[in-house]
């Protein structure tokens, strides 16, 4: 198989090289590549007016942002979280000596339910870590009320949530911190990159110094930090994405209304429909294969490879079920069956701005039997 005929679950945007190139120069003349150079600073502040929010704090990845969001609450003993997520959700509070707690999830999103949270809660339980699945938004008002009663904090997975609104307010608004991925895959990308927003500058200020060594001025350090600091290279980048974002999801969303329309009639695939209310940022287009459908949803994805067509599964196999986390009690598969069935019935198909009608087409095509 040629690999210029593949055609990949998702393909990064790049904005044109030759806007970049001046940045660059300036870049190159300065010698100031990272430590809260000018690049870093200007795209801190244009990024928190795009998203309307108060206070971004950028990092080298997502996952680092997690992790240190984590250590910034000063979370402790267990988390409530999701099992139908990426691995590095689970990671960052492995690595935080936390122990996560997992919890079913929601048939129609795939979020977390907030209504089996409450049951979960122990005199341990000291947060909450739900993740925006494919860019819809958690039931964050209920998760807020629960967290408010038993005193626990909230920090939103919203890697896939970037540009996300409900009621015309930004997704990363709830919570104490949400946590942000720019990477390749995403519908906005810094190639690698993060953030963390967070309500208040005396917060900015303690991750800030956390991703920089817990450096609070040259001679004094006040926290074990890391390095986990945004380079100039990947500001500059981000901050000529910014200006290409609308375009790019337009066609994100002319690519997800074609799929619906193709597939509306296909018995035993089911689909998302937009929210009320709710921003969308069209992140993913998951299918979902039910018993009703000729073939496994395996055969199906072994199928689309053999044409060139490289979905994936996402979220599967469910992180409950990976061996390394098989000692978690909440791991139990009986804990969780929405989650488990939908880890077995879903294949995201390809969707990237410049994936055109006709592939498109070709693609739904070998979904019909």
């Amino acid at each position: 198989m040629s690999k210029k005929n593949k055609i990949f679950v998702a393909k990064p945007s790049l904005p044109p090289l030759e806007k970049l190139i001046p940045h660059l120069e300036r870049i190159w003349e300065s010698k100031i590549l990272t430590n809260n150079g000018y690049y870093h600073k200007l795209f801190e502040e244009e990024l928190a007016k795009f998203l309307g929010v108060n206070h971004i704090s950028l990092f080298t990845n997502g996952t680092l942002a997690l992790m240190t969001a984590l250590q910034a609450l000063q979370i402790k003993g267990e988390v409530i979280t999701t099992p139908y997520t990426f691995v590095a959700t689970t990671n960052a509070l492995i690595w935080n000596n936390l122990k996560p707690v997992f919890v079913d999830i929601d048939e129609s999103t795939c979020n977390i339910d907030a209504s089996k949270i409450k049951a979960a809660i122990t005199k341990d339980t000291s947060a909450i870590l739900p993740v925006h699945v494919y860019g819809n938004p958690c039931d964050v008002e209920k998760i807020g009320k629960i967290a408010r009663k038993y005193n626990l904090k909230v920090i939103y997975d919203a890697a896939h949530a970037f540009g996300v609104k409900k009621n015309n307010t930004s997704i990363f608004n709830f919570g104490d911190l949400s946590v942000l991925s720019f990477h390749a895959t995403k519908v906005f990308n810094t190639f690698e990159g993060g953030a963390i927003k967070c309500h208040d500058k005396e917060t900015k200020v303690k991750i800030d110094r956390l991703k920089n060594f817990g450096f609070a001025n040259e001679t004094k350090i006040v926290a074990p930090g890391i390095n986990a600091k945004m380079n100039e290279f990947q500001a500059v980048l981000g901050l000529s994405q910014l200006e290409h974002y609308y375009d790019n999801l337009s066609q994100r969303r002319k690519i997800t209304e074609l799929y619906r329309t193709l597939l509306k009639n296909i018995a035993g695939i089911v689909y998302m429909n937009d929210i009320e209310n709710v921003y969308h940022n069209y992140s993913h287009f998951p299918i979902f294969i039910n018993d009703s459908y000729p073939i496994s949803r395996d055969a199906l994805y072994a199928k689309l490879k053999l044409n060139n067509i490289f979905a994936r599964r996402y979220f599967y196999p469910l992180i409950s079920n990976l061996k390394m986390f098989r000692y978690i009690k909440s791991a139990n598969e009986r804990n969780l069956p929405i989650a488990n069935k939908i880890a077995k019935q879903v294949i995201c198909l390809p969707i990237y701005p410049n994936l055109d009608k006709s592939t498109v087409e070709n693609i739904t095509r070998l979904l019909i039997y």
